[in-house]
């Protein structure tokens, strides 16, 4: 009967001294899980009202969510008092290994949240990067992706684009059309500056303000060169230099106003 009291008395014990540490753990976890999910919620609506990129916004939340988890799994298991100084510094060791095997892909990683963060370019621009020229498609974590004037899609490691100059053509709206057209030297130049100013004016794709510029710019070796520089869209650029050099030649030609090629004068003189 001692026998059994005493064993009573130390289960008891047991049950009073881990029952509470099991208690606690469990309180722990129930309130680190509630906490995860809750921060999770508030920064994603934080990132939302700062018009942070959605891919950007999944990942931050996600990664502040399992943080939170991993904190609150080894608060738990201190309370029950379970070790964990060496699992923390087990976890250490082999996030300081996966890091160094995966530098590039890491170094890639932070390149695309800067990407998405501070935008230096988005969806639709039109831009050059590692000197590659396109449309940008898309902006990945790891990656942006570019289609060329060809139709080609050049996908970019994020570590080269934030590594090189990024020249974006859409940020302002605008471009500028830098055309040359030369005329020759006894052909009216006031008539030819009259037919390219109503040319440039006269197309509905170019910008009045900034007000196109036609000016002459060169007195050339065959030719009196007229300098044109109208702004137009991205989207617009190539479809008016194209057109405009086309309709240029039709009202030269109308008008009889030639477009001189290179040439020489040679002169021979006669031996004695």
């Amino acid at each position: 009967m001692e026998n059994a009291s005493t064993w009573l008395q130390t289960v008891q014990a047991l049950a009073l001294e881990y029952g509470l540490k099991v208690l606690g753990a469990i309180l722990i976890v129930i309130v680190g899980r509630w906490a995860a999910g809750f921060v999770r919620r508030q920064s994603l609506k934080v990132m939302a009202r700062m018009e942070i990129d959605q891919v950007l916004r999944g990942f931050a939340g996600n990664l502040v969510f399992y943080a939170i988890l991993v904190i609150t799994a080894v608060a738990a298991l201190n309370t029950l008092g379970v070790a964990t100084t060496s699992l923390v510094a087990i976890i250490g060791a082999s996030a300081l290994a996966i890091g160094l095997a995966l530098e590039g892909a890491l170094a890639n990683f932070a390149a695309g949240v800067l990407l998405l963060f501070f935008r230096p370019f988005a969806v639709g621009d039109l831009v050059e990067i590692a000197d590659h020229f396109g449309k940008v498609e898309e902006i990945l974590i790891f990656s942006s992706i570019l289609v060329t004037p060809d139709n080609k899609t050049v996908i970019i490691p994020n570590s080269q684009v934030t590594g090189s100059p990024i020249v974006n053509y859409s940020k302002k709206g605008l471009l500028r059309l830098d055309m040359v057209f030369g005329i020759g030297y006894e052909d009216d130049l006031q008539q030819a500056k009259l037919i390219l100013e109503e040319l440039v004016r006269g197309d509905a794709r170019v910008a009045a303000e900034p007000a196109p510029m036609v000016a002459v710019t060169e007195l050339a070796d065959s030719s009196v060169n007229f300098a044109v520089r109208p702004f137009v869209t991205p989207e617009d650029y190539w479809p008016v230099y194209f057109d405009l050099t086309e309709q240029v030649k039709l009202r030269f030609d109308a008008a009889g106003i030639s477009i001189p090629f290179p040439q020489r004068d040679v002169h021979l003189i006669p031996q004695t």
